[in-house]
């Protein structure tokens, strides 16, 4: 079991959330073997560790573009005057931290960045993801919504990406049965994106948390989207897809969870639709378990 962080690892953590997504590779293998208050210290000083193995182009090289991102962070002072109680931050270690992003290997993130009532360890502890496409059909809103509500009612937190579409539904859903719902973000626990979800976002924080590996202030950018779905998989005990085109970024937080042995459920629809073409290819090709109702999302989590 990981030990609790002291404060300057705390710091430390919230440091480098700056420096970008954990994607294993030399960052990561230095904060495992170190501790993130050493690395942070290496990379500050330009020094890397006696028997560092070959990294790729030079370390040289690496280091730097490294110190180039660090001066972008707030110092340590300014960095624990952000978490003043409404944004607060969860390490490996802490009480809060959910056991089950260790599935992550090397990618699990250095720090998650929280809003929120709910605690992230006991909300995950019973939760499913529902995700899908953005621009979603009324059937694909009206089935991740019922899905939503049905899972809240039942004690299963949702867990999806504060988006427009499938994720907008199945937030909505939860909150309508005063159930917890955890919204995993591309961009910081303060920077309401969408825009328009703002309200969203304040009545999630109320009855559940924004989550973000990302620090607060920071943007959306395409790839972070990419990168925060390994999260939600990782955090969930299963994942429902709701509706996806065949070429659909939703389709990579499947390929998460199925990678990460996590249950994965897909809703069939019409085969005229292209918005559920990516389901029927998760069906067809993955394997991905066919469920067209709330009782058959909590029939395969009850086994688990």
């Amino acid at each position: 079991m990981t030990s609790p962080p002291s404060d300057a690892e705390r710091i430390a953590r919230a440091t480098l959330t700056w420096l970008g997504a954990s994607a294993g590779g030399p960052l990561a293998e230095l904060v495992s073997e170190h501790g993130a208050s050493v690395a942070l210290g290496l990379i500050r000083s330009g020094r890397l560790p006696a028997g560092s193995r070959p990294w790729p182009g030079t370390a040289e090289s690496t280091v730097a573009r490294w110190q180039a991102k660090l001066a972008d962070a707030p110092a340590p002072a300014r960095i624990a005057g952000m978490l003043d109680g409404r944004i607060r931050l969860a390490c490996p270690g802490d009480p809060e931290w959910p056991p089950q992003l260790d599935s992550l290997g090397s990618r699990q993130p250095y720090a998650l960045w929280l809003r929120g009532t709910a605690d992230l360890r006991f909300t995950c502890r019973r939760s499913a993801a529902i995700v899908g496409s953005r621009a979603s059909t009324a059937y694909g809103s009206y089935v991740a919504a019922d899905m939503a509500s049905a899972l809240a009612e039942n004690g299963w937190a949702v867990i999806s990406g504060g988006a427009f579409g499938i994720d907008a539904a199945a937030h909505r859903g939860a909150l309508s049965t005063d159930g917890p719902t955890i919204a995993v973000l591309a961009c910081g626990v303060d920077v309401p994106y969408p825009a328009d979800h703002a309200d969203l976002f304040d009545a999630i924080a109320a009855q559940g948390l924004i989550v973000s590996e990302w620090p607060p202030g920071q943007v959306v950018s395409r790839l972070r989207f990419l990168e925060r779905n390994r999260i939600i998989a990782a955090l969930a005990r299963g994942t429902v897809v709701v509706e996806a085109a065949e070429r659909s970024g939703t389709l990579n937080a499947a390929r998460h969870a199925k990678d990460l042995g996590r249950l994965l459920m897909a809703v069939p629809g019409p085969v005229t639709s292209a918005q559920s073409a990516g389901c029927h290819q998760l069906i067809r090709d993955w394997h991905a378990t066919l469920v067209t109702s709330p009782a058959d999302v909590i029939q395969q989590l009850q086994q688990l």
